[in-house]
């Protein structure tokens, strides 16, 4: 497209950023809390790095004034947060924990209060374990029905404080690093068969919930979030740019067809049936999943980098090679399915220390693609940039790293909105510091840092960074600052 004069950003467009409660919350087993799969699998020796856990995390569940505060003072038009759902089910079913309902209410009053925006994900990964323990949780068809019980309580609870609902987070993460790489709970390897099964009972919990929500007189903004990694052909070899194609139906349109139009990519479906790995509808699926997809609003996106597509012999590279979980650049192996695709990498881009492409232009073409194929209203539900961060004898963070990933990301995301994307929201990945799952709190993404390392102690207090100050004043100009160097 013809260069486009971008001088900022919609007055009414939501400047925001994320977290998750597992990550940040702690508070593990306080005021009636269930127990969730993180809660066991992090006690599992060797799964997180240095064996960290979110027992404590950055103690968000005593402070969370104190951060609000601090994210009015930025200016944050709103903040995106998990529910957990074993503080409102602690058995994932059953009694109400009321403790835990008013824990949420004083997030979001709290929001209210500095006229913050509140964004509420339904599901971010941490699932109560007694549903693991008494029917597998994702993998059996009861969890649906357990799921919108939940998602209903909240939209009851909540309804005239929350116009922005999101559903599930990356359910393509969570499953795919549950079922097919043994990093997430429940930890299994290699489970294609019942990794699309799970992902079909996931469909149908957020296509219930979001009809449910619809029934229940909600008229906010509803959808779920995908992470979404686009794909560049290697070059123009016809095999190349067909494992694009590929990977495209496999990693991306399998779930964000199912969002927007209900229905699973065909060469894809194809593809599993004669691997036997197709999952298993039931007779009224179909005409659910299209139903709810004519009520979804909004395609939320969490980006953080994109890929290359190449074609993969039989003997070629899997998916099960070594992921970065330790900050050591270089580490992490080249993934793909064998007779189909490999993700090699981008010679033409940074990469992070935990060997993530630095793609700011891969956010505008997410953007434009999702403008293009569903017709959607986009949420940039997540981006963000996981990095070493050093604290000063003065408490000072200088992170112009950080700083610098950000507004090249805001500038791909002002051209996207000058071509047409109707972008409601900017949500960075993190506020403040937190657990990054695996990966420990030495990955840190916030624009305040908290003092904390691997092991349990620290002060836990809170510090600005030069970040910190730097989205103060994006948001203050509705993103003019970063069109114009005059500001």
């Amino acid at each position: 497209m013809e260069e486009m004069n971008v001088t900022g950003f919609p007055k009414n467009f939501l400047w925001g950023s994320a977290s998750a409660a597992y990550q940040i919350e702690g508070g593990w087993r306080e005021d009636g809390k269930g127990i969730t799969n993180w809660d066991n699998f992090v006690r599992i020796p060797g799964k997180t790095y240095k064996a960290t856990t979110g027992d404590v995390a950055v103690d968000h569940y005593h402070r969370y004034k104190e951060d609000i505060a601090l994210m009015a003072e930025m200016g944050l038009k709103t903040y995106r947060f998990s529910v957990s759902w074993a503080r409102i089910y602690p058995s994932g079913r059953g009694e109400v924990n009321k403790a835990g309902l008013s824990f949420y209410h004083n997030i979001i009053d709290e929001c209210l209060k500095y006229n913050i925006e509140p964004m509420v994900t339904i599901f971010h990964w941490d699932l109560p374990q007694a549903l693991a323990d008494t029917y597998g949780g994702w993998e059996s068809p009861e969890i649906i029905e357990d799921y919108v019980t939940y998602a209903k309580t909240l939209f009851a609870e909540f309804k005239d404080k929350v116009k922005y609902w999101i559903t599930l987070n990356e359910q393509n993460i969570f499953t795919s690093l549950g079922w097919l790489t043994a990093q997430h709970p429940p930890g299994k390897f290699d489970d294609q068969k019942t990794f699309y099964q799970v992902n079909h009972h996931a469909f149908m919990a957020h296509a219930k919930a979001v009809l449910a929500y619809r029934q229940m007189g909600g008229t906010g903004e509803i959808g779920a979030s995908f992470a979404y990694v686009p794909s560049y052909s290697l070059d123009c070899r016809p095999e190349n740019a067909m494992s694009k194609c590929d990977y495209d139906d496999l990693k991306n349109f399998w779930w964000m067809d199912v969002y927007a139009y209900g229905r699973y990519p065909r060469a894809a479906m194809a593809y599993l049936k004669k691997k036997g790995w197709a999952p298993q509808l039931q007779p009224e699926d179909e005409t659910v999943l299209r139903q709810a997809a004519q009520q979804v609003t909004f395609m939320g996106v969490n980006y953080y980098q994109s890929c290359v597509c190449e074609y993969n012999t039989m003997d070629g590279a899997t998916p099960y090679g070594t992921m970065n979980t330790t900050g050591v650049k270089g580490s992490a192996e080249e993934l793909g399915i064998p007779g189909i695709y490999k993700n090699p990498a981008n010679p033409y881009l940074l990469t992070t220390d935990w060997d993530w492409s630095i793609d700011p232009t891969g956010l505008r073409y997410c953007c434009r693609e999702i403008t293009s194929r569903y017709g959607l209203p986009v949420i940039i539900s997540e981006n963000g940039l996981g990095a070493f961060d050093h604290k000063e004898e003065d408490n000072s963070i200088h992170d112009s790293y950080r700083i610098s990933y950000l507004e090249k990301h805001l500038k791909e995301l002002g051209k996207a909105i000058e071509e047409g994307c109707d972008v409601l929201a900017y949500c960075t990945w993190s506020f403040t510091d937190l657990l990054s799952w695996l990966n420990g709190y030495q990955k840190r993404y916030g624009f305040v840092y908290v003092d904390r390392e691997e092991e349990e102690g620290g002060t836990l207090n809170r510090y600005k960074k030069d970040s910190f100050y730097w989205y103060q004043k994006v948001i203050a100009t509705d993103g003019a600052l970063l069109f114009d160097e005059g500001i």
